[in-house]
């Protein structure tokens, strides 16, 4: 019986203390406790580099920019400009992209032709070089009895030029759409033996 009332004081002394404790929250032990935390305050991160320290008065002795951490601008990298090459190969050619090509251009070069040849004759006709050839050709030609003479300005008249030239214009677009063609056929079957031709290309960066 004894034991039971020592536990049960005991129990209730524990109880109260900690009910007392718990109460005032102030005193433990006998002493008394005191919050030392401070208010909250705004969060400043670290700093990579030290602030700038104020210029140095003349003669003052004070450290320099350098000295007091200060960052300065990095100069820009010169970069040398580089070229890429690459080396290509013409295996084989397409014969009908080649007669498209071929009859396109042959046909732009008649047209400069006429072009040429009728802005020539003006020319050669303003200046007066028919007139001359021609009465010399015509003195030259003529018989005892004034016929026969050769007339070089009628036979050179602008018409007939033109003319003359068209035909040879469409003969030439001809010609040079067959022949582009058979050389695009005859280069497929060398490039078969020998790999084609090579070219080397440049790229500047």
């Amino acid at each position: 019986m004894s034991g039971a009332t020592g536990a049960a004081d005991g129990t209730g002394r524990t109880g109260g203390s900690h009910g007392s404790a718990n109460i005032s929250g102030q005193q433990q032990g006998g002493h008394t406790v005191t919050d030392t935390r401070q208010p909250p305050q705004p969060h400043h991160p670290p700093s990579a580099y030290a602030p700038p320290a104020p210029a140095a008065a003349p003669g003052g002795g004070g450290q320099s920019a350098a000295a007091a951490g200060v960052r300065r601008p990095r100069p820009a990298a010169r970069t040398a400009p580089r070229t890429r090459k690459a080396r290509l190969r013409v295996a084989k050619a397409d014969p009908w992209s080649v007669m498209k090509v071929s009859f396109l251009l042959s046909i732009a070069l008649g047209i400069c032709t006429i072009i040429a040849v009728a802005v020539l004759w003006m020319v050669l006709d303003t200046i007066g070089v028919f007139s001359t050839v021609g009465s010399t050709i015509s003195d030259a030609t003529t018989s005892e009895g004034g016929k026969g003479g050769f007339d070089l300005v009628s036979f050179l008249s602008l018409p007939r030029v033109l003319t003359f030239t068209t035909v040879i214009a469409v003969i030439d677009v001809v010609l040079a759409t067959a022949l582009s063609t058979l050389g695009a056929f005859i280069y497929n079957l060398s490039a078969g033996f020998v790999g084609g031709v090579e070219l080397t290309l440049a790229e500047d960066e």
